[in-house]
């Protein structure tokens, strides 16, 4: 039996609340699209694929859009949302326009906590007018994504107090809490993790209140060590966020985990690799078929430490 394909956010949300986590994976071409949706089918599992500013520089807006409904009709029994992620104020109302998003990121955490609340409800305005939720981010992840680039030294965890005013004000349907994380493969030195306290004082406050995690990849080390024994310089240091750790968010209010940076590093393995040991290759395919089974069982290993894993149909049932 087939279901409907590209639903609401907050319906995956309403079922995810306090028992899972649902994964939010960036895609950037045919070759992620697909891996993501096999993936998925694979563990039995919801999802929501996240379009960044830079992905759709990268070749079209259309071409990914595109590639995204040629999946689901590959996969008909998909069950997943559309999300615009970390857009400033244009983007989001040119995704609004645009009828294919179930939700967008408007982020202006680096504003002021009142110009924030400003911003955020001029979006959610516009995007509530047209059926579409919006996420809105309170604190500052340090790290680096896509042109956005925050220092170590500015970054700070949300104010749950703030938060309650925060959402109160602006009206936003997920909260994008900063608790610890950072974007990119640099996140934590030794033995550091989430902030528990903050979650959860954050869920206490402002109950039923979907919260969002980003910048939570993991960054394994044995996919660092295998990219820099093919050529690759990647500091080994590199520590990312606890696998084990995202039940327990997702039990706090955490419905929804960002994962990106993992996936560059699965691309840049299969890819060194390949090419390493097969030197006299410049065919970009096999390596691509390569990727889309390695990345399918990426995105199947992380489903299952989301909890998401084996949901599908309940959340079938929930959105019919």
């Amino acid at each position: 039996m087939s279901s409907p394909t590209i639903v609401t956010t907050d319906q995956l949300f309403k079922v995810a609340y306090g028992k899972f986590a649902i994964g939010a994976y960036n895609i950037n071409n045919a070759e992620q699209s697909i891996g993501l949706f096999q993936g998925c089918m694979q563990s039995q599992a919801p999802f929501i694929i996240q379009i960044s500013k830079g992905a759709r520089k990268y070749t079209d807006k259309r071409m990914l859009e595109a590639i995204i409904r040629t999946s689901a009709e590959m996969f008909p029994e998909a069950i997943f949302a559309v999300h615009l992620d970390h857009g400033d104020e244009e983007t989001c109302y040119d995704c609004i326009k645009s009828g294919f998003y179930s939700s967008v990121m408007i982020d202006a955490s680096h504003e002021s906590f009142e110009e924030n609340i400003a911003i955020t409800k001029r979006v959610v305005d516009v995007a509530h007018a047209a059926g579409i939720s919006v996420e809105a981010e309170l604190g500052m992840l340090g790290g680096v994504e896509e042109d956005i680039e925050v220092d170590e030294g500015n970054a700070c965890l949300t104010n749950p107090e703030e938060a309650v005013e925060f959402i109160a004000r602006s009206g936003c349907d997920s909260l994008a809490a900063a608790i610890g994380t950072s974007h990119g493969a640099y996140k934590f030195q030794g033995a550091q993790s989430l902030h528990f306290e903050v979650l959860e004082s954050i869920m206490n406050k402002t109950p039923g209140m979907p919260i969002v995690m980003h910048g939570s990849s993991s960054v394994p080390k044995e996919e660092v060590r295998r990219i820099n024994e093919a050529g690759g310089t990647l500091d080994p240091s590199a520590c990312g966020v606890n696998e084990e750790e995202y039940l327990p968010a997702a039990k706090l209010g955490v419905t929804k985990i960002n994962i990106d940076t993992d996936g560059r590093l699965v691309w840049t393995r299969v890819h060194r690799e390949f090419f390493r040991d097969n030197t006299d290759q410049f065919d970009f395919r096999p390596p691509g078929k390569i990727f889309m089974k390695e990345y399918g069982d990426f995105i199947a290993h992380k489903n299952g430490k989301l909890g998401s894993a084996g949901t599908l149909e309940t959340v079938r049932k929930a959105v019919s």
